[in-house]
């Protein structure tokens, strides 16, 4: 069911840090930083030659990310992205085997413009995983 590995999300206290870090300390090309309303955060793209990695940071009040980095003051790794071809019999099939979908159940629009889904951290080794559609 699950393909390749999108992306690690970073949670960053710092997000003009996380990106100096990655782009002048490690030497990665880094992309702009893109708001996501609907997902209350900002994240940032470093590109690796065999996956992503994502920097996320709070964006407005309420943001679930807030409430990870009050947890973990340092950031830390958030979840992990998997793609799938196609996301809603992703879902189904996970539904059917006792997995649990975050929100509504409906995909979302993720930042790279695609659907997107989470899955309960505690149904996967306490990650929190996230699908996209690709």
């Amino acid at each position: 069911m699950i393909g390749r590995l999108n992306h690690v999300a970073i949670a960053v206290p710092d997000l003009t840090e996380g990106i100096r870090l990655y782009r002048d300390v490690l030497g990665a090309k880094v992309s702009d930083p893109q708001d996501e309303p609907d997902h209350g955060v900002t994240v940032v793209f470093v590109e690796l030659p065999n996956t992503k990695i994502e920097l996320l940071y709070p964006l407005g009040e309420g943001s679930p990310i807030q409430g990870f980095l009050d947890k973990n003051t340092s950031g830390g790794i958030h979840h992990v992205c998997y793609e799938v071809e196609d996301i809603l019999a992703a879902r189904d099939q996970l539904l059917k085997n006792g997995a649990r979908v975050l929100g509504t159940g409906e995909p979302k629009i993720g930042a790279h413009g695609k659907p997107v889904l989470f899955l309960h951290p505690k149904d996967f080794n306490g990650t929190l995983v996230e699908l996209e559609q690709v």
